[in-house]
């Protein structure tokens, strides 16, 4: 019940915020600019007020608050996880709030440096491990999924950072056509729910209740024709989300299986730059991966219920690779 309860209040507030964000979003002429060398068709889609992340961002950190509650009597290190990942999260939205706003006052398609992103990315990494290893909650005991646990040592905390730094920016390349990157990251979310169910981390339980619910939320105005995208205040911040739960559960690597759509986002745009550079040919007509089926006649609604199939059946993978721990 207070699982259900968590997962409402982030859907109800994320749902109503829209009534009121999106047009004082437009009042405020934070409209998205759009590419030249993106799909000609979605020039259509220049001008749709950005920064709708906010919108989840407020559902969860309302739900958050509650959980707290919820967890008055539970261990120490359970809400030092809760806090650490929700601070990292918000972190992460607040850059990309940054890069947005950016955007939105130059009017163009530029914000923040890559540059720039990636320190700002890594600092938060780092605090956020920081924290949980001075709290005594980080273990440098790596998970490998179906194939055993192997102690690093300190290779564990680079390969950290990594992971955290390559999950938030794959969950921000998912974020290219309607409802795609909310309702992914929902599936996700409710993978990540049973598995902390399994694991008993009940914190965790809460958080992914918190993330599923804002994301529903938020879908209800982000899907196919959208009337608001969450830009990187919301990709980012779920990036952070996400990487907060696979470190709370202290399986990290299982973000290979409950985000495989991440990955395999990330994966198309690694082959494609890398082809062009060696053979000076493009592998797919487009990438992210999501334009090339766009390109190739699929519609966005097609785009968004397939790739949430392949990411329910990396959550199933995920949660049947947890019951082997």
């Amino acid at each position: 019940m207070q699982i259900a309860l968590i997962a409402f209040v982030a859907f109800a507030i994320s749902a109503l915020s829209g009534h009121w964000l999106i047009p004082a979003l437009r009042k405020l002429n934070f409209g998205q600019s759009i590419l030249e060398i993106g799909p000609s068709w979605h020039k259509n889609k220049e001008g749709t007020p950005t920064m709708g992340g906010i919108m989840f961002v407020i559902g969860i950190l309302a739900a958050s608050i509650l959980a707290f509650f919820f967890l008055a009597d539970a261990p120490a290190t359970e809400k030092i996880k809760y806090g650490s990942g929700l601070i990292m999260a918000l972190g992460y939205g607040l850059l990309g709030f940054i890069d947005d706003y950016t955007k939105v006052v130059r009017k163009q398609n530029e914000g923040l440096t890559a540059k720039q992103k990636l320190i700002g990315q890594v600092l938060l990494a780092v605090m956020f491990l920081a924290g949980l290893y001075l709290s005594g909650t980080l273990s440098t005991v790596l998970v490998i999924p179906f194939i055993g646990q192997l102690d690093i040592g300190f290779f564990y905390y680079p390969l950290a950072v990594f992971i955290i730094v390559g999950a938030s920016n794959a969950v921000n390349l998912t974020d290219g056509i309607d409802g795609l990157c909310s309702s992914v990251t929902f599936v996700c979310a409710c993978g990540f729910i049973v598995m902390s169910a399994i694991l008993e981390h009940t914190s965790m339980s809460f958080m992914a209740a918190a993330l599923a619910g804002g994301c529903a939320g938020y879908f209800l105005w982000n899907c196919y024709p959208a009337r608001v995208f969450m830009g990187d205040t919301g990709s980012l911040f779920l990036g952070g989300m996400v990487c907060a739960l696979a470190f709370g559960l202290n399986i990290p690597m299982i973000l290979l299986f409950a985000g495989i759509v991440y990955v395999i986002e990330t994966l198309s745009d690694i082959i494609q730059i890398g082809s062009y550079k060696i053979r000076k040919k493009r592998v797919f007509k487009m990438a992210p991966i999501h334009h090339h089926f766009e390109m190739s006649g699929w519609s966005e609604w097609k785009i968004v219920i397939v790739f949430c199939l392949v990411g329910l059946c990396g959550a199933l993978i995920s949660i049947l690779a947890v019951t082997m721990i």
